[in-house]
């Protein structure tokens, strides 16, 4: 079985989310959303979309979006089937939180890494 596929995203956490956006987006050029957040497409060589993206997201420092985990970032890896990669996760003894989320953007799943640090696992939903 396959586990990661890849990065679906990368978020963290900011003292002052709104001005550290607008420095991405100033200065590195990222087009930061209303959302806090920028969706970046896939594309092979040419240039030609290949069907995934990427998030990048800037969000407030009191946020519970990475808890338990207590890092000021969290990743987000790509699964291609995420209950096998949990049921193997626990299998293994991982710390792997009970709540799976299922909704309009995929499937999502959490385990804590031996550092504290909260991971997420995400099944795209078809097409994606």
């Amino acid at each position: 079985m396959r586990r990661v596929t890849g990065i679906g995203g990368i978020f963290f956490k900011a003292k002052d989310a709104p001005a550290l956006q607008a420095w991405y987006k100033r200065h590195l050029g990222i087009d930061v959303q209303e959302w806090g957040g920028a969706a970046f497409s896939w594309t092979d060589s040419a240039g030609k979309p290949t069907g995934g993206t990427t998030v990048w997201s800037i969000g407030p420092e009191e946020g519970e979006q990475f808890v338990p985990g207590k890092a000021s970032f969290m990743v987000n890896y790509r699964v291609e089937d995420l209950h096998a990669v949990v049921t193997a996760l626990k299998a293994e003894g991982c710390d792997v939180l009970d709540k799976i989320e299922d909704s309009e953007y995929g499937k999502f799943a959490w385990v804590i890494d031996p550092e504290g640090n909260k991971v997420e696992l995400w099944q795209p939903p078809a097409g994606q």
